[in-house]
């Protein structure tokens, strides 16, 4: 498995706007929440994609990807290993170039799969320090 480039990464991040966060908790003291409200104040609009919260960070929160009213430009994943391979079938369906996971989050092969469709997928990585590395 091999991430993009950081100056492909800062790509990313340069031209996105919106970014679906699986996994966003509404508890102030979980990373999800801490990385997405950073994200926010530096200019993205965070949707929230959590079946059990009805709001988090002031937006509508959304029982899974196939319910977004909108494009979005980066799925990030907050959800454990195992949660990818279905995430990624979901994702497949959404209009969105990149899927990305946050630290320890790595399933080999959702990124080859992905990929070769011609998905960016970046793994293992967590969003809010690339932004403030790149920036």
């Amino acid at each position: 498995m091999n991430n993009p480039s950081r100056e492909e990464i800062k790509k990313v991040l340069d031209t996105a706007k919106t970014i679906a966060v699986v996994g966003l908790s509404p508890n102030v003291n979980r990373t999800s929440y801490m990385v997405s409200e950073a994200m926010q104040k530096a200019g993205y609009r965070i949707i929230p994609v959590n079946p059990a919260a009805d709001e988090v960070l002031g937006e509508k929160s959304y029982a899974s990807l196939l319910d977004l009213p909108e494009p979005v430009d980066i799925v990030n994943v907050f959800r454990r290993s195992e949660f990818l391979p279905d995430l990624a079938e979901d994702f497949k369906r959404i209009d969105c170039p990149v899927f990305w996971t946050q630290l320890n989050v790595v399933d080999e092969e959702v990124f080859n799969d992905l990929t070769e469709k011609g998905y960016t997928v970046i793994m293992d990585r967590c969003i809010k320090v690339e932004h403030a590395i790149l920036k």
